[in-house]
């Protein structure tokens, strides 16, 4: 017997389940005004949904082998500079210097050199095997003592500025003396008027930079913050989350782009991750290719302290294996975790780098230069949010429509499809190494600054894969992020701003609350052409916490859904992953006041098989500069009717 998934008196949606014959489709009948189906495509009466039906293998049935687990699934490439392109030397497609800034250049991508520092250390421990390993273990342990006292001190070493723990470089400096460099060489030399960046927002403005001679870099900026925050998860699980590089990439997928287990240098006892230290090449990225990248390979050493309680620090091998090329350095960071009732943790934790922010876009610098942007309240707050998913995924019951009841291999796949939507797009918005991002020309989108590259979807075998094209662009609103946050997510308000639902019916089908704030939930939302016709559903997913919000969402076909719904493999939808990401808009450093606006980051994915050979056609920049325009006007003529805030990312 089927289970209708609809409002309990109108049948409208034609969404069912059979668990009965382990199959899902659409009803045959018509009821009401509704039409039957056509079989020769996903859609209702004669508007289709935009995409064909999943194929079946007669002589497999309705079994799908795990090896093709991911067909239909993205995989976003690299485009490659094109050989012949119109435009001439001037065009988007040619391969800008990597010399290039976020603010002038083409590309925002990390240097390749950096790439290959995981294979230097490879080849320092064939060199010189027991040296290494021996000094890097020793520089683990050192940094965990640190680690612990940086946790447990106060002031004057952290001071509290704008809700966040901040750490006061030069009592740092004072206090721990970490560094190759004597604290009290570099004390005088700030006491002197040595180079410094100007003040920044947030209170990192005591903070001295630390240049090497030796090395030719622009100095780096010393950066700490922290954060302590109860966890719904035992010590020894998080412990494990984050020892396991596949599930600390898993749970921090909007901070972690990259993580690569280099090797274990020393095993736990009993093989526990008591005294564990291991290599780890990874990669820390924000929401937007304006906000470069921060590759780092470190030593990751977890150690049981006490009973109940546990450290996990990390710690850049830079001054193990030189390189000239250093633009960050992990200094001792990580995490204290210590049991509490409930099995819950009590976590502090520190997040501290040296950095140079010099190729960080002018519309975000502030932001990034506050602490805000890598912060320990970030981390925080997703191992949080991770652990609320796990929690909403296997319950039995969890907040949803009154009208409308989800199974729960339903809820489950679900949360499974939007968590990998998530994922996607902070993987394709991303300033990170193996995104390569070009600036779409001034003259085809009025001097906006649209930052665009290519992918391409992975079908089934028998089909040729499918081009992508994503883009994305950066304003300033004097908008509330809370106010931005909700208009945007909100299905009532969509068709202000969306210029697919422009004169439809938008309403929201389904809901699946994640943890106790409301807004933070996943939704399907169709969208109507007319009462009986569905133009197309959407997968939405929307989060916000203190450190920022966002609001993602991907079309799906109607039969898609329902296999969803009915507990299929989220792996087998093709998910092109849209959405906006929103962040506080903090003062510039010769401002004292604080400011109520946001940045507001778009983005967009579009798949068009004409991006397949990586040549983007002339006309596409003005589809680009149309979609773009119109969203923000939409946006702006809603939330600002009198006009203000024109401030974005310009060229």
């Amino acid at each position: 017997m089927g289970v209708i998934v609809s409002k309990r008196i109108n049948l409208e949606e034609q969404l069912y389940f059979d668990y009965s014959e382990s199959r899902v489709g659409l009803r045959d009948d018509s009821i009401g005004d509704m039409p039957p189906v056509r079989r020769d495509g996903i859609g209702v009466g004669k508007q289709p949904l935009g995409l064909d039906p999943p194929r079946r293998n007669p002589q497999r049935g309705h079994r799908r082998r795990r090896d093709h687990e991911g067909v239909g699934s993205l995989s976003v490439t690299n485009p490659q500079p094109p050989q012949n392109n119109s435009l001439g030397p001037q065009s988007p497609g040619s391969r800008p210097s990597g010399s290039e800034s976020p603010g002038s250049g083409s590309s925002t991508n990390v240097p390749m050199y950096k790439m290959h520092r995981a294979s230097d250390i490879l080849m320092a421990f064939s060199i010189c095997p027991d040296t290494k390993r021996n000094e890097i273990i020793e520089q683990a342990k050192e940094a965990l003592e640190e680690l612990k006292k940086m946790a447990s001190m106060g002031e004057p070493l952290w001071q509290r500025k704008d809700n966040m723990e901040i750490l006061d470089g030069i009592q740092y400096l004072k206090l721990l003396r970490r560094y190759d460099l004597t604290a009290d060489m570099i004390i005088k030399l700030v006491e002197r008027g040595g180079p410094q960046r100007s003040p920044s927002p947030g209170g990192n403005q005591d903070m001295p930079t630390f240049p090497l001679a030796e090395f030719q870099f622009n100095p780096l900026y010393i950066e700490g913050s922290r954060e302590t925050g109860l966890v719904d998860m035992k010590p020894v699980s998080i412990v494990e989350l984050l020892m396991d590089s596949r599930q600390w990439l898993a749970a921090f997928p909007s901070i972690v782009s990259r993580a690569t287990l280099i090797g274990v240098i020393l095993h736990g006892a009993n093989g526990s991750y008591d005294g564990r230290v291991q290599v780890i090449a990874a990669e820390f990225h924000h929401s937007s290719p304006l906000i470069p990248s921060r590759q780092s390979y470190f030593a990751r050493y977890s150690k049981q302290i006490a009973r109940g309680t546990w450290g996990v620090v990390d710690v850049s091998l830079e001054n193990l294996f030189p390189s000239t090329h250093v633009q960050f350095r992990r200094s001792p960071s990580g995490c204290i975790i210590e049991e509490m009732p409930n099995e819950s943790s009590r976590v502090t934790w520190v997040e501290h780098a040296q950095v140079d922010n010099g190729s960080v876009h002018p519309i975000f610098r502030p932001f990034v230069e506050s602490g805000s942007a890598f912060s320990a309240k970030r981390w925080i707050a997703m191992i949080n949010r991770h652990c609320q998913w796990l929690a909403t995924s296997m319950a039995r019951t969890s907040p949803t429509n009154a009208s409308v009841f989800i199974p729960q291999v339903g809820r489950e796949s679900l949360l499974k499809l939007s968590e990998r939507m998530t994922r996607t797009f902070f993987n394709n918005v991303s300033s990170c190494s193996e995104n390569f991002w070009l600036r779409a020309p001034g003259a085809m989108t009025h001097d906006q600054d649209i930052r665009y590259r290519l992918g391409k979807i992975v079908n089934a075998p028998e089909k040729p894969p499918t081009g992508t094209i994503i883009f994305t662009t950066t304003l300033r609103l004097p908008v509330p992020p809370k106010i931005l946050f909700d208009f945007l997510r909100d299905e009532r308000t969509r068709d202000q701003w969306d210029h697919i639902s422009f004169g439809r019916s938008v309403r929201e089908l389904i809901y699946v609350q994640n943890g106790e704030n409301r807004e933070n939930r996943v939704s399907v939302v169709k969208v109507n052409s007319s009462p009986s016709k569905i133009h197309m559903l959407l997968l939405q997913e929307s989060f916000s916490d203190e450190t920022g919000s966002y609001v993602v969402y991907a079309p799906m076909d109607i039969f898609g859904m329902s296999m969803i719904l009915n507990g299929g493999n989220p792996n087998f939808a093709a998910i092109l992953a849209s959405g906006f990401t929103i962040l506080p808009d903090l003062p510039p450093p010769w401002q004292a006041q604080e400011t109520e606006g946001s940045i507001l980051n778009l983005v967009f994915h579009r798949g068009d098989r004409s991006f397949i050979d990586d040549n983007i056609p002339v006309n596409a920049f003005g589809v680009m500069d149309d979609i773009v325009s119109k969203t923000i006007n939409a946006i702006k003529k809603a939330l600002m009717p009198d006009g203000s805030g024109n401030q974005s990312a310009r060229k």
